[in-house]
Order: structure tokens, then C-alpha cells, then sequence
């Protein structure tokens, strides 16, 4: 419930500030001069690819959390105990020492979105961030096939 609110809060915020340029676009379309209509269009621009960068990650936390449920539901979750530093950080090294065994899963089932996510999850337990999106990723391009 606290991420809920959290995101809508930032997403109201995030709303907010994406309207501020749409206003000083307008004014400077208004002025007329080639340069200041040129940064108008611009700032019309920014609005857009805000929105459509939030609408993405948006769309990607909610079906990433819908495969977490499913997988959950199903009894998949990893159940391995990896220890906790006191900050409530994961031991990096205990996570890279399960990474093999999520890797090869991947390797032996490559169309299978369960083995996928479950990467995901030690990605992300290990530190790699990008790898985990990715893997991610293709769970649920997976799970919507």
C-alpha cells in the first residue's frame, strides 16, 4: 500500500512539472518571434516524452508485479535464504553464489517466462539492475505469448 501511494504521489508530481513547460511553451509561441515560437514547440515536446517515459515504467512496475503474483500464487518464488547486512542490503556474494543455478534454468527452458523472472530476481538480488529490467522484461514478453 505504501508503494501505491508513493507512486501516485510521485506521478502527481511528476504531472505537475510536465505541465509547467506546456504553459511557458504557449506564452512563448504567443510572443511571435521565430526563435521564441521554436523554443515553444520545444517545450512541447518535453510533455510528451515525459509522459510517455512515465506511462512506460508505469506499465512495466504493474505487469512486473503481476507475474511476482502469479509466481507467487504458484509456489515459484525462490526460496532460498540469502543473508542480510545490517544497512538490509542482500550479501551480494551469497546472491552471485545462486546466480548459476538461475542461469542454467534460463539456458534448459529459454521460452519459459517463470525461469526468466525468477533471473530477474537474482539479477536484481545481485546488484545488476540492468540485467534484471532485462530479464524482466523478457518474462513478460514471454508471459503474454
Amino acid at each position: 500500500m505504501r508503494t501505491r501511494i508513493a507512486v501516485v504521489a510521485t506521478v502527481m508530481l511528476l504531472v505537475i512539472y510536465l505541465i509547467v513547460p506546456l504553459r511557458y511553451g504557449v506564452l512563448l509561441v504567443q510572443v511571435g518571434t521565430p526563435v521564441a515560437v521554436l523554443i515553444g514547440v520545444a517545450l512541447f515536446i518535453l510533455p510528451l516524452v515525459g509522459a510517455w517515459a512515465l506511462i512506460a515504467e508505469i506499465l512495466f512496475g504493474s505487469r512486473a508485479a503481476g507475474l511476482a503474483r502469479r509466481l507467487e500464487a504458484e509456489g515459484g518464488m525462490p526460496t532460498e535464504e540469502v543473508p542480510i547486512s545490517a544497512s538490509g542490503r542482500v550479501d551480494r556474494a551469497a546472491a552471485d553464489a545462486l546466480f548459476p543455478s538461475y542461469k542454467a534454468a534460463v539456458d534448459a527452458d529459454p521460452e519459459n517466462w517463470r525461469v526468466w523472472f525468477r533471473l530477474a530476481l537474482a539479477y536484481d538480488a545481485s546488484g545488476d539492475r540492468r540485467r534484471a529490467r532485462w530479464a524482466t522484461r523478457t518474462a513478460i514478453r514471454l508471459s503474454r505469448a
